[in-house]
């Protein structure tokens, strides 16, 4: 009877031995992106059904690889990459530099490193390096302090810079929106985020050539709207910088914006290359350029609203079955999810990005620690961005940028990188509690 009781016992015991490693994993945050995954290769496949391309075949062979990273990382203590993190800011770096010497080079940009006949664009793991880096300076000194955040944006500065000499604009806003959610979660003082990215907009307001304007040089025009943003700067920085006088704050964000707008024209004309300026500008006025720069963005709002509420169906969608929209298993794969679902579709998608959103934040609440909730509030960040970007330029709300849909679009590198970056989140809500497992 002994015997028999014990024979019962012994595989349910060891089922429950190799699941408990896992058994605080956030398993709802885990599924979310396979399902993503699973849909994004149904979509690749439609929008290259008939350019005899098999990519959709690779998302599901690199995403089942990343899941089985994300299985293993989520069981290491995400504590060791403390101990790391030079390494991998060095690695980062490197990689980086690396891509600028030997990398290969398409659509204008250099981007891309052979690896075993492979092409990686170490940029997509940067974002992932960036976090780790982050994390480490931010869990033990936070942000309340303005040396912390110099410190920080010190460190971003390197890594930035490389991804925007490739160049890469895309990648290097994704490590802006990094930067600015670890520092407002690590207690930096909004208005100095505000503050942070106050000469961005004064480069756009003060490049505009209102009339009446006070002109600095010669693409540098003082408006009306500049006069009033560089006054609510003024008042931003007397409130929250150190400095609690008032001269000095409105000289000091005055100075600020004026820099930001010599620097905006300046990067405008000579770092920006003309496939990029073209890429702004077309957004503002698409009817300017409709069969060149503007092509992109004109076509995939018209694939989209061609699906109207419940779409065309699976591989029926014109635009799509038709190559219509350039680049559609990449950059612009939302326009065929539009076209083929229509606007259930669209919802459903979204509401699954919110719920992976929300997922991501309740691991930043629930860590045992600042490193693991800067760690999810970085993925988190990162996530977002690429969401409301690249979704936005779909529909011609944002600017096209070159940033894929997170594990819908196609891209080997950027799944993997997704797919790590869940693997450390996983491990953060892995071990929220001191647990034994081999007892």
């Amino acid at each position: 009877m002994l015997l028999k009781r014990s024979r019962s016992w012994l595989p349910q015991s060891r089922w429950k031995y190799w699941l408990k490693p896992w058994q605080h994993v956030d398993w709802l945050l885990f599924c979310l992106p396979i399902g993503l995954t699973i849909f994004g290769g149904i979509m690749i496949c439609s929008a290259e059904l008939n350019q005899g391309l098999t990519d959709w075949w690779w998302h599901w062979l690199i995403g089942g690889t990343g899941c089985i990273l994300a299985l293993v990382l989520a069981r290491l203590r995400y504590e060791y990459l403390l101990q790391w993190h030079w390494f991998t800011y060095t690695l980062t770096n490197l990689s980086l530099i690396a891509v600028m010497a030997i990398g290969h080079s398409a659509k204008g940009a250099q981007r891309w490193i052979g690896v075993f006949g492979f092409n990686v664009q170490p940029s997509e793991f940067a974002k992932v390096g960036i976090i780790i880096t982050l994390a480490a300076l931010l869990h033990k000194r936070t942000a309340s302090s303005l040396d912390n955040v110099f410190r920080a944006l010190a460190i971003t500065a390197i890594p930035w810079g490389l991804v925007f000499l490739q160049p890469d604009l895309a990648t290097s806003l994704v490590f802006g929106a990094i930067v600015l959610g670890m520092l407002y979660w690590a207690n930096a003082n909004p208005g100095w985020l505000i503050l942070m990215i106050s000469p961005i907009v004064a480069a756009i307001l003060f490049s505009i050539p209102w009339p009446f304007a006070i002109s600095f040089s010669k693409d540098l025009n003082f408006g009306p709207l500049g006069l009033i943003w560089s006054i609510a700067m003024g008042i931003v920085g007397w409130r929250t910088l150190p400095w609690r006088r008032f001269g000095l704050g409105c000289m000091g964000a005055l100075s600020l914006n004026l820099l930001g707008g010599e620097l905006g024209i300046f990067v405008w004309n000579h770092l920006l290359k003309e496939y990029q300026r073209d890429r702004l500008t077309s957004f503002i006025n698409p009817k300017a350029d409709p069969l060149g720069s503007a092509y992109h963005q004109i076509q995939s709002r018209i694939a989209i609203g061609a699906g109207q509420l419940w779409g065309q169906g699976l591989f029926k969608g014109p635009m799509t079955q038709l190559n219509f929209v350039p680049e559609q298993h990449t950059d612009f794969i939302f326009s065929a999810v539009g076209e083929e679902f229509g606007f259930i579709g669209c919802l459903l998608v979204l509401v699954v990005f919110c719920l992976l959103c929300l997922r991501l934040l309740h691991v930043a609440q629930t860590a045992k620690d600042n490193f693991g909730s800067l760690l999810a509030i970085g993925v988190l960040s990162a996530i977002l961005f690429q969401v409301i970007v690249n979704i936005g330029m779909t529909v011609g709300l944002a600017p096209v940028a070159g940033i894929p849909l997170p594990w819908i679009s196609y891209g080997r590198s950027a799944m993997l990188a997704n797919f790590i970056a869940l693997g450390i989140v996983e491990s953060v809500a892995n071990f929220r509690q001191k647990q034994k497992y081999w007892s």
